[in-house]
C-alpha cells in the first residue's frame, strides 16, 4: 500500500473538500459508483442511516405515523396536475421512455419526490373525516440529475431519504403537524448529531415549490457555508384541489383537506462529518457510531495472547451486558499503532487498550476520540464507560455549538456584509421584506436568505440593502 493511501493526507482547514471526500472514502462510509452522480453506501455509512432511521420512526410512531412504500416511477401525466410544482423539479428529473426495444408511451419519471403520487393515491383512499387524519412515511430513494458536481452525501443524482406526507381535516390541524415534525426533526439532530440547528421559515423566494410555506431546519458548517438539514412544508390546499383529496364532513358535506410533507436525506451523514470531523479523520457521535468501543489487545508473543484475550472477552461481554457496541481488534500482523490510527480514521468514539502489564495493574487504559484524550480505568471502573460515551456526546454538542456561535455574525453594513462572506458564516441581517433586495444581494454576494428565525421580527433597523425599514432579521449565507 503507498503511503499517502493510509489516512488523510491533507488538513481540514487547508483543503475542506479534498479532506471531506478522502474522510468519506477513507473511512469506508461510501463510495463512487461506476454511475457518474451515484455512489455506494457501504457497511458503516449504512449503519448509521439505520440508526437515525430507528429513531425517527420511534418519534413518527408515537406522533401517529406509519411506515409505506411507493414505487419509483411517475407517469408524467400524473406530474403535469400540479404544474407549478413539477416545473420546479422538471430540470432534475429522469425519464424512462422505453421497455426493452419498445417505446411505452406516456413517460415515466424517477420519483423526484413523490407529492403527486401519493395524492392520487390519497383521493381514492379518503372518503369520509372518519378517514382523516391520514398519516404516513415513506422511506425511499429520491433521484434528481447531480451530473456536474458529485459530493457525497451533499450532491448525489440518487439519494436516501424519508418523505411524509399527511392529510387532515382542518388547517389548524396541519399547521401544528408541520411545527411537530420540525421539532421532531431539530432535537433528532441536535440529540442523536451533536449538531446544533437553527429552526424557521423559509422566504417565499425559497420555499419549496407548491407550499404555502416552508419551515426549516439549518447549520453552518465549519467552511462557512450554510447546509439546509431538513425541510417540513404546510401545502394547504395547494395539491388536494387538483387531486381531489377530499372528505365529507359529520354533515355530509364535502370539503377539500389540509395537507403537509416534510423530509430528511443522508446529507445529515454529510454535516456529522463535516462538523466533527478533524485531521485524522472521522469522529462520531456515540449515540450513531456502529461501533462505539473498540478493544486493542497487545501482546508480543503467544503467551501474552492467552493472558490478555480471556479478559479481552470479559470486558466485552460486560459492555454488550450495557447494550453498548463493541469489537474486538485482534488481526494479525498488524502493530498496535497502526489500529490505533485506523480506529482514529474511522471515528469510533472510544478505544480501549489493554496489554499484559494493564492486567498486571488490573486496568485499562481509554482514549476518547473526539478530543484523543487518554485516561486509566480499573477493572472495577469499566461500568462507568456508558456514562463516560454519554458525556462525549454532551460534549460534542456543546463544542458544535461554540463552533456555530463563532461563525455567525450581527452585521448591518452592505460594504462589511459583501467583505465577510467572502470567508463565510451565518449573517443575521435586517431585511425589508421585498423579494428586490432578495434578489439583488443574492446575485452580488451569493448569498441568499437560509432560514427566517421565528421571533426575528424586527422594525428598529434599516434593510441591509436598500436601507428602507427592515421587518425581519433571516440569516443569509451561501450554502452547499
Amino acid at each position: 500500500m503507498v503511503k499517502e493511501d493510509v489516512g488523510i493526507t491533507v488538513s481540514k482547514e487547508g483543503d475542506f473538500s479534498e479532506w471531506y471526500t478522502q474522510v468519506v472514502l477513507k473511512a469506508k462510509l461510501a463510495d463512487y459508483a461506476p454511475v457518474k452522480g451515484l455512489i455506494v453506501l457501504r457497511p458503516d455509512g449504512y449503519a448509521i442511516w439505520e440508526s437515525l432511521r430507528s429513531t425517527f420512526d420511534k418519534k413518527f410512531a408515537k406522533n401517529g405515523i406509519r411506515n409505506g412504500f411507493l414505487p419509483i416511477l411517475i407517469p408524467e401525466s400524473l406530474l403535469g396536475k400540479e404544474q407549478k410544482h413539477f416545473a420546479g423539479f422538471n430540470p432534475e428529473v429522469f425519464w424512462v421512455t422505453h421497455s426493452g426495444t419498445n417505446e411505452i408511451g406516456d413517460r415515466l419519471a424517477l420519483r423526484p419526490t413523490s407529492e403527486t403520487l401519493a395524492y392520487t393515491l390519497y383521493s381514492k383512499w379518503i372518503q369520509s373525516w372518519r378517514d382523516l387524519p391520514l398519516k404516513i412515511n415513506f422511506w425511499n430513494t429520491a433521484l434528481r440529475a447531480e451530473i456536474k458536481a458529485t459530493k457525497p452525501f451533499l450532491r448525489t443524482s440518487e439519494f436516501l431519504w424519508q418523505e411524509g406526507h399527511t392529510v387532515h381535516s382542518t388547517k389548524e390541524e396541519a399547521e401544528t403537524e408541520v411545527m411537530k415534525i420540525l421539532e421532531i426533526y431539530k432535537n433528532t439532530v441536535e440529540e442523536e448529531l451533536a449538531i446544533p440547528v437553527t429552526t424557521g421559515k423559509k422566504s417565499e423566494k425559497e420555499k419549496f415549490v407548491g407550499a404555502v410555506y416552508t419551515t426549516t431546519m439549518e447549520a453552518i458548517m465549519p467552511d462557512g457555508k450554510a447546509l439546509q438539514m431538513g425541510t417540513s412544508h404546510f401545502l394547504g390546499q395547494n395539491f388536494s384541489k387538483p387531486f381531489e383529496v377530499k372528505f365529507a364532513d359529520k354533515d355530509n358535506v364535502e370539503h377539500f383537506a389540509w395537507q403537509t410533507s416534510w423530509g430528511v436525506s443522508w446529507r445529515l451523514i454529510g454535516a456529522m462529518i463535516m462538523v466533527h470531523g478533524d485531521d485524522k479523520g472521522l469522529v462520531l457521535p456515540p449515540k450513531v457510531a456502529p461501533i462505539q468501543v473498540v478493544i486493542v489487545p497487545i501482546y508480543k508473543n503467544d503467551e501474552g495472547k492467552d493472558i490478555v484475550l480471556p479478559k479481552v472477552e470479559s470486558i466485552k461481554n460486560e459492555l454488550e451486558l450495557k447494550e453498548i457496541r463493541v469489537h474486538i481488534d485482534d488481526r494479525e500482523g498488524l502493530s498496535p499503532g497502526f489500529k490505533f490510527n485506523d480506529w482514529e480514521l474511522k471515528g469510533v468514539p472510544l478505544r480501549i487498550e489493554i496489554g499484559p502489564k494493564d492486567i498486571e495493574k488490573k486496568s485499562i487504559v481509554i482514549a476518547k476520540r473526539y478530543n484523543l484524550e487518554k485516561i486509566s480505568l480499573s477493572f472495577t471502573e469499566i461500568e462507568k464507560i456508558p456514562t463516560i460515551l454519554n458525556e462525549i456526546q454532551t460534549e460534542m454538542l456543546k463544542n458544535a455549538k461554540k463552533q456555530s456561535e463563532t461563525n455567525t455574525i450581527n452585521i448591518s453594513n452592505y460594504n462589511e456584509f459583501k467583505s465577510k462572506i467572502e470567508k463565510g458564516g451565518f449573517f443575521n441581517a435586517p431585511w425589508c421584506g421585498k423579494l428586490e433586495c432578495e434578489e439583488k444581494i443574492k446575485e452580488e454576494t451569493g448569498a441568499d436568505i437560509r432560514v427566517i428565525p421565528f421571533g426575528c421580527e424586527d422594525e428598529n433597523q434599516k434593510c441591509i440593502y436598500c436601507q428602507n425599514q427592515s421587518k425581519i432579521t433571516p440569516i443569509f449565507a451561501r450554502g452547499y
